[in-house]
């Protein structure tokens, strides 16, 4: 898995009754853009050290549009 600051990173819940979390990749540790990252979760604005797991995928930026 390869992230950049920026990207959203989605851990799916694996459990009944878990939930999906969304967070924005703050930092990256490694120069590499691998493992771990620093995230701030958008449910509860808290930061974290994280090593994704299989339940876990990487989402680009999405542009912003432009005015009309």
């Amino acid at each position: 898995m390869i992230a950049h600051v920026g990207d959203r990173i989605v851990v799916e819940g694996t459990r009944l009754g878990e939930h999906r979390r969304v967070g924005l990749v703050t930092a990256i540790v490694r120069s590499d853009g691998t493992p771990p990252y620093r995230v701030r979760w958008l449910d509860d604005g808290r930061t974290t050290l994280i090593f994704p797991g299989p339940e876990t995928h990487v989402e680009p930026p999405t542009p912003a549009t432009s005015p009309a």
